[in-house]
């Protein structure tokens, strides 16, 4: 199968594109320029932006699915003066002009990551979200991603071309960033966390184990025209977290008791409401759907999966 990734030179294309290459496929890239930091021996196209109006054509000939990860990605201060419009540039408008150029070049299977910000910002602890939810994005990424899972879906109805939708949660590995990066320095350097009375449930995708779900998707016949969920399948506490990555760094893990009443009250004084957020509150998916329709299990561990990160 020839599969084309979008984004190929991001942390999840990437590990993507080297997985494509150990397998029966034939992996093309888009790269922004011709001097990216892809293997010399891929093949690769250039697309210098993507929007409604980029041309795919070249690059969509002979091509047999399409994997794209290419996005605006959320931004903790985002200075445009209309995000939601920027954000729709890209993530609607430029993912639906790549899917009916396509579906037009006769693309059999169109893989598109979504984000878990399509189901909402939280859940209740032990009520997890489920591909069937009703879509409740609260920012303009999450709204941008839900317009262009519509869009898609309108596509494969009027074409045929099957679509699959990913909504990953947080994805760490060797290489992330954003707030896992940043965790990840505090527990290196051995500071203390005043999070040891934090309660909640929040679950993660490890780089291999989203690699090898978006390569299910693939190949897979019941992927087709389906949403899923993905994630490693243990859910962790915040606490849990920081103790299991501190023993994959052979470090110890300081955690300090705080209520989370005080934390929330002191965040929000210094403008870190959103950040504290997400370390205190539960963020849960059921992937049932992925294991009993696809046969799907996350083929690394948690530990396993830290211990690579921090590798």
């Amino acid at each position: 199968m020839r599969v084309i990734t979008i984004g190929a030179t991001g942390f999840i294309g990437q590990a993507l594109h080297t997985r494509l290459h150990l397998s029966s496929h034939i992996p093309i890239a888009t790269t922004r320029t011709a001097h990216s930091n892809m293997n010399s021996t891929s093949k690769s196209v250039v697309v210098s932006d993507i929007n409604a109006t980029t041309k795919w054509g070249d690059a969509l000939h002979g091509i047999d699915a399409v994997v794209h990860l290419a996005a605006r990605v959320h931004m903790m201060r985002d200075q445009s003066h209309d995000p939601l419009m920027e954000f729709r540039r890209v993530n609607t408008d430029g993912t639906l002009n790549l899917a009916r150029q396509a579906a037009a070049a006769g693309v059999r299977r169109f893989i598109y990551l979504s984000s878990i910000k399509v189901n909402g910002e939280a859940t209740n602890h032990g009520c997890p979200f489920t591909p069937n939810d009703l879509a409740a994005p609260q920012d303009p990424y999450g709204i941008s991603k839900h317009e262009a899972e519509v869009g898609l879906r309108e596509i494969a109805r009027a074409t045929g071309m099957q679509v699959v939708i990913i909504r990953p949660t947080l994805v760490y590995g060797a290489g992330a960033k954003g707030n896992f990066k940043s965790l990840m320095k505090l527990v290196a350097r051995g500071f203390p966390l005043p999070l040891a009375s934090i309660d909640n449930r929040r679950s993660l995708v490890g780089i291999d184990n989203l690699v090898d779900f978006i390569i299910t998707c693939l190949e897979h016949p019941a992927a087709a025209n389906e949403t899923f969920l993905v994630s490693d399948g243990e859910d962790l506490s915040t606490p849990d977290l920081i103790r299991r990555m501190a023993r994959a760094m052979d470090r110890p893990a300081r955690l300090l008791p705080v209520p989370k009443s005080v934390l929330m009250a002191a965040a929000s004084m210094f403008g870190k409401r959103d950040m504290a957020q997400r370390l205190c509150g539960s963020l849960q998916v059921d992937i049932s759907k992925s294991r009993e329709l696809l046969g799907w299990n996350p083929p690394v561990p948690v530990d396993e999966g830290l211990r690579r990160a921090v590798k």
